[in-house]
């Protein structure tokens, strides 16, 4: 499935949500949403999915794609794999059909708060297990365009970034399957 932007979002305030995004589980949770994207802009939504260390997601471009900090050179392993809260998209995006468009591979109600998961923290994720990186994950203008200014505003306050609102990055470190409703915790 091929994805495109969508008009210009209204302005909200989404400062209400904050509150909701705090109170996420925080040692286990559901993977609620599972996506590949096997090119650039594009978003694939499956019902599981194949991590392996090699590859991140199977069927996910990031290892094509290679780094996106230096044109022509590898992926950078740091960026293999995200995981975004459901609890911040819900907010900025109500219809879950456009959730896909955020870009990341795996959704979930969890709270990925650094202090909560801070680097090196591993996660079993269904039959694989991941680490969390020291890579912070942030908002682009394709992020703005899809959800709006203010979304990107509200991820992107000091509040936002502690809380990892536009979610965080992951190395996979164990091969295995990953399915929609398997079980995300901390190993």
């Amino acid at each position: 499935m091929d994805q495109h932007d969508a008009a210009p979002v209204p302005t909200r305030d989404l400062d209400q949500h904050t509150a909701h995004v705090r109170a996420a589980p925080r040692d286990a949770a559901v993977v609620e949403l599972i996506v590949a994207r096997p090119g650039t802009d594009q978003r694939e939504v499956v019902t599981s999915a194949r991590l392996t260390p090699e590859d991140g997601l199977v069927g996910d471009h990031w290892l094509a794609r290679g780094s996106w900090k230096k044109p022509g050179a590898a992926a950078d392993l740091e960026a293999q794999l995200t995981l975004m809260s459901t609890r911040v998209l819900a907010a900025i995006e109500p219809d879950p059909a456009r959730w896909p468009l955020a870009g990341d591979q795996l959704y979930v109600d969890m709270d990925l708060s650094e202090s909560n998961l801070p680097p090196g923290t591993r996660l079993a994720i269904g039959e694989a297990e991941v680490v969390v990186t020291e890579l912070p994950h942030t908002g682009c203008a394709k992020f703005a365009s899809r959800f709006g200014r203010d979304a990107l505003r509200w991820i992107s306050t000091h509040e936002g970034l502690a809380l990892r609102m536009r979610g965080m990055y992951v190395q996979v470190t164990r091969e295995g399957a990953v399915r929609t409703g398997d079980t995300v915790r901390r190993v």
